[in-house]
């Protein structure tokens, strides 16, 4: 497959989740945790709900309001990291933020499945907060939450 062909190809699954993205809604039940986080130099927004059970993602949602790159990748972050520990969960944030930056990203056991497909917003700096900022959120989620207890 030519870089060409890669390429389309990402933004086809970039576009898919941001048109048809997973997990948007918020979560209805006792015991989630919720956070809000923005960014306001381009004003993309998103709101995290998780269910946490014995320090399982069991469930991940989320709201917001901004570009495709920030909202398929809270779509395709939601996929990712139900199932996980939270400490699983954050060490695939901190690959992510270097697969975003254009650093070595790659680790055995960790599956990016979609995820992959933002790798090229390595080449927009100007995008970087778009993408990671599903994943702040979730790091800023995991250490409220640490810090309240």
């Amino acid at each position: 497959m030519s870089f060409s062909q890669l390429d389309q190809l990402y933004r086809r699954v970039i576009m898919d989740h941001y048109k048809n993205p997973r997990n948007k809604g918020t979560i209805d039940a006792d015991g989630k945790l919720t956070v809000n986080m923005n960014n306001p130099t381009c004003g993309d927004r998103v709101e995290l709900h998780m269910i946490v059970e014995d320090n399982k993602i069991k469930d991940a949602k989320f709201l917001g309001e901004g570009c495709s790159i920030s909202l398929s990748s809270a779509s395709m972050m939601t996929e990712a990291i139900k199932g996980l520990t939270v400490e699983e969960a954050l060490h695939m944030s901190e690959l992510f933020s270097r697969m975003v930056q254009g650093k070595d990203y790659h680790e055995e056991g960790v599956d990016f499945g979609d995820i992959g497909a933002l790798q090229g917003v390595a080449k927009f700096p100007a995008r970087i907060k778009c993408a990671t900022l599903p994943w702040k959120a979730m790091e800023k989620l995991f250490l409220n939450e640490r810090n309240a207890d």
